[in-house]
């Protein structure tokens, strides 16, 4: 197994906006490695979104080199692409993105399906597993509009680990949180860090969650300073 979890270089993307070409990010080059607690910082337009984008295997860069889990995404084709994006990434969002229809247990258990070998007792088992360590088990049949903003954010995360991803993105997952809140979800993404040694990648402007991250990560028009 790689000791690295994302390896970039000389990365670079591209948009056409109009008649006009936005480089979105100029010749990055980065290193995370597996376990890492990293937060990627920059103002709005600086390239976080694009980047997390690339590392998340819904986009490929224009040219450079880039490996996730040890994988080329350039090089697959869209089952691989799903494969990878299933089994090695878990994303975690601003605004949750849970189903409302769905309670707290068919939220977490929803990416699983994708895994056919597993039968639905082991499903159950790992839902069942995570739930409890985001301290959510007695919340598992309510849905999400029963929920607080913090206890939403541990079903997002809770969502992002149930599949064992080497890699966990998450994208401002303290913005839309409290102070109080905030802290508990940061203790609670460094918990789970420790005890599953998932690599977290997240971009964020919250100084509660940047001072305490193993490294920081500055983007600025496109370019890691």
């Amino acid at each position: 197994m790689t000791e690295n979890a994302i390896e970039a270089k000389d990365v670079w993307k591209s948009y056409q906006l109009g008649e006009t070409r936005i480089d979105a990010l100029r010749g990055l080059s980065f290193v995370l490695k597996r376990g890492e607690f990293v937060a990627l910082v920059g103002s709005s337009g600086s390239g976080k979104s694009t980047l997390l984008h690339l590392l998340g295997a819904l986009d490929k860069p224009d040219r450079g080199e880039l490996r996730i889990g040890g994988e080329n995404p350039a090089a697959l084709d869209n089952e691989g692409l799903g494969r990878l994006r299933s089994r090695k990434t878990g994303f975690v969002f601003q605004s949750f993105h849970l189903i409302p229809v769905l309670d707290v247990f068919e939220n977490v258990e929803l990416p699983l399906h994708l895994f056919k070998e597993l039968s639905r007792k082991q499903r159950q088992e790992k839902v069942e597993e995570i739930l409890a360590l985001v301290g959510l088990k007695d919340f598992a049949h309510h849905p999400p509009s029963r929920l607080s903003g913090g206890q939403r954010q541990r079903v997002a995360i809770a969502r992002a680990l149930v599949t064992s991803p080497t890699i966990v993105l998450a994208d401002e997952p303290t913005a839309n949180l409290d102070s109080k809140t905030a802290h508990a979800i940061i203790d609670l993404m460094m918990e789970l860090n420790q005890s599953r040694q998932a690599s977290f990648f997240i971009s964020s402007h919250d100084e509660k969650l940047i001072n305490r991250v193993s490294r920081i990560l500055r983007i600025k028009d496109g370019i890691l300073e």
